[in-house]
């Protein structure tokens, strides 16, 4: 029975990681931990109705380091002595628009890679008690360096290269958490056929 926490839950990829796994099986899924700046989301907020024993709300604004170290604090306190066993990095933006035009790289980078930072070093502790130490960051093939040219008509600079440092910080953090038993990953949305791929 595995703990998953999933950021930017309230929409997107995000909330439909959430209602999946809520739906998955009790001996395989225990815990969900919504994580997002504000629970307001109609569908959010039905998920939370619906599966008040599975599915925890969180606030979290992953661009804000006391927001995450309160965040960790609330699950670890929700845990009670439990691990946490899979950390799903969700919550990203995009902005459309020309490289010569880009005017957000730096608040687009402290979403999509700082954030990720923040999230992940305050819940190592609790993953380091979990079973199945999975830490999944959600990435693009357009973030990919080598398939720019099959992208290159995609209007959208600081994603991609935002998403090109995110796999690096990916990379880094799987190598330094190898010996500890981690798996830490990226998954392209194009490729993620569902929260099941994750179990």
């Amino acid at each position: 029975m595995s703990a998953y926490l999933v950021t930017g839950a309230s929409r997107g990829i995000g909330l439909e990681l959430v209602r999946q796994l809520a739906s998955s099986p009790p001996d395989e899924v225990r815990t969900i931990f919504a994580a997002a700046r504000s629970s307001t989301s109609g569908p959010l907020q039905e998920l939370l109705q619906q599966h008040p024993e599975r599915v925890t709300f969180v606030s979290l604004d992953v661009t804000d380091e006391k927001s995450v170290k309160e965040a960790a604090r609330h699950v670890t306190d929700t845990l009670a002595g439990r691990g946490l066993d899979v950390l799903i990095n969700n919550a990203g933006v995009i902005t459309p628009g020309s490289v010569e035009e880009m005017n957000d790289l730096e608040d687009t980078f402290r979403v999509n890679v700082t954030g990720v930072h923040l999230v992940t070093r305050a819940f190592l502790p609790l993953l380091r008690n979990g079973d199945r130490k999975k830490v999944v960051n959600i990435s693009t093939s357009v973030g990919s360096i080598k398939l720019q040219p099959r992208y290159r008509e995609m209007p959208a600079p600081s994603y991609k290269i935002t998403k090109a440092a995110l796999n690096m910080l990916t990379v880094l953090y799987a190598q330094e958490l190898e010996d500890a038993g981690f798996t830490v990953f990226c998954v392209s949305p194009g490729g993620l056929a569902g929260a099941n791929t994750l179990h």
